[in-house]
């Protein structure tokens, strides 16, 4: 009952590392998996006498990805530094964005909900380093940490949601969408568990009904679609029961513990004031000239949600058809790839490409292009449309085409797996089953018709997939019905 009562108040800060070769102020590689503190420079360590040279290209990025978002790109915007005392932060500031960041505004269809979320803003900024508390390789370090600073400098957008998800379920579908959209755009690789992609979630509660906003909680750096969900629902329920048990919650940071599902206190939560921001006195403003940002407006692919809809209108799909065929830009690419070679069967080649070639990729472990070509499959879709082969057997097709490129109609010859629609040898393969299976036979004439799919599917066996199914039935149904020669 007290669940009832309440209502869930999110959003969500993510911060997103850019697909660049450098850093964002030096041109230390921007590249993961290096050893330890080996990328790095003065510049980026903050040493005297240093100055940051803004990276183009990380700029370019990060107006293209709020563009994609429908933000107003700023002409003009300001680095400023965002100061506090941190073992992974060099400098002992952040160079970040704060009063006068590069965008404003903008939305993001969700993909599994009903629902736009509004977007804050979106800034530029730098990442900090990254602190390690166990050794290299996994050992104890009791009461010690090690720093790695290969992460400073790395180019990063935050974006900055507004409170307008209501559940756990909604701030996963926006991270997922979001994650998506990176991929479309190619302004990141979005790899959560190598840090490219990390969130923060604000959640609040408050009774249904009431306007004001509940106090709420952050819970820091959540590394997985599927652990936000888990943080977000753990701290609903927290702050419900705090507030059923007549407390009241507190404005504060949190982690999230994921091998327990449950958020920890990890220090008071910071006011923009604590941090003292005033702009980088060695970085002018940041001017983006009007054709720079239309140029890179006209570079935007077709987005994510975009493409979805079109998939709906011109090929006739189901909404959870063209979502699973728009998750990744180049499976979508596959679809209508194979769609154009076989313009009659658009449902046809859907069905194929969300079960058998996905299945083959996941089950070989192998890219979408090392699979059967787009081509192949479209004429293998169309023997089946042709009534030249049944769905079991080109499944066997199927597995032989993509393992060795061989061409659908060549496999089908060499494997023998041509469809028989001769009603003399289909009739043979029918005599055999009835005549061999006299229980269920005789369950189908005295009425229980259900067992004719069990007897279609001896006849499929005993054909070796090749039979034509509706053939089959057509002419066993025809056999069953005869009265049986005394």
């Amino acid at each position: 009952m007290a669940h009832a009562d309440y209502e869930a108040v999110i959003g969500l800060e993510v911060h997103v590392q850019l697909l660049t070769e450098t850093k964002m102020f030096c041109r230390c590689p921007n590249r993961f998996g290096a050893p330890q503190n080996t990328l790095i420079c003065p510049v980026c360590l903050g040493l005297p006498g240093t100055l940051p040279v803004p990276n183009r290209h990380a700029v370019d990025l990060a107006a293209k990805l709020a563009l994609a978002l429908e933000c107003e790109v700023h002409p003009a915007s300001v680095f400023a530094r965002k100061n506090y005392f941190y073992p992974d932060l060099p400098k002992g500031y952040q160079i970040s964005q704060f009063d006068k960041p590069l965008a404003e505004g903008g939305r993001l269809p969700l993909t599994q909900h009903d629902k736009t979320v509004r977007l804050e803003r979106l800034h530029l900024e730098e990442d900090a380093g990254k602190l390690l508390h166990e050794a290299p390789g996994g050992g104890a370090l009791p009461g010690q940490s090690l720093v790695d600073f290969n992460r400073c400098g790395v180019p990063l957008v935050e974006i900055v949601s507004r409170p307008d998800m209501a559940s756990a379920a909604e701030a996963q579908d926006y991270l997922q969408t979001l994650h998506q959209l990176l991929l479309y755009t190619g302004t990141s690789d979005g790899n959560m568990e190598e840090g490219s992609l990390r969130c923060d979630a604000n959640v609040s509660v408050r009774r249904k009904g009431e306007t004001k906003l509940g106090t709420k909680a952050e819970v820091k750096n959540v590394n997985s679609f599927k652990n936000v969900a888990r943080a977000v629902e753990h701290e609903i329920e927290r702050q419900i029961a705090v507030l059923e048990a007549g407390g009241r919650v507190v404005q504060e940071t949190r982690s999230f513990d994921a091998d327990k599902g449950v958020t920890r206190l990890l220090r008071s939560k910071e006011e923009a004031h604590d941090y003292r921001y005033f702009p980088e006195p060695d970085l002018p403003p940041l001017i983006l000239a009007a054709a720079r940002i239309e140029a890179l407006r006209v570079e935007l692919p077709e987005l994510p949600w975009q493409r979805r809809a079109r998939f709906v209108s011109q090929y006739g799909l189901p909404t959870g058809d063209a979502q699973v065929l728009t998750t990744a830009r180049e499976l979508a690419d596959y679809f209508e790839a194979a769609a154009a070679a076989l313009p009659a069967n658009p449902k046809g080649i859907a069905n194929w490409v969300m079960g058998e070639v996905l299945r083959d990729v996941k089950e070989r472990k192998v890219e979408l292009g090392r699979t059967i070509a787009p081509r192949r499959l479209a004429a293998l879709v169309a023997l089946v449309d042709a009534g030249k082969l049944s769905n079991s057997a080109a499944k066997e097709v199927f597995a032989a085409v993509a393992a060795t490129g061989d061409d659908p109609v060549s496999a089908v010859e060499r494997l023998g797996l041509g469809q028989v629609s001769d009603t003399a040898q289909i009739e043979g393969w029918i005599e055999e089953v009835v005549e061999q299976n006299a229980g269920p036979v005789a369950q189908y004439r005295a009425g229980k018709t259900q067992t004719l799919g069990f007897l279609v599917g001896l006849v499929m066996k005993r054909s070796g997939g090749r039979a034509e199914p509706k053939t089959v039935q057509q002419l066993l149904k025809q056999a069953l019905e005869r009265e049986p020669v005394a």
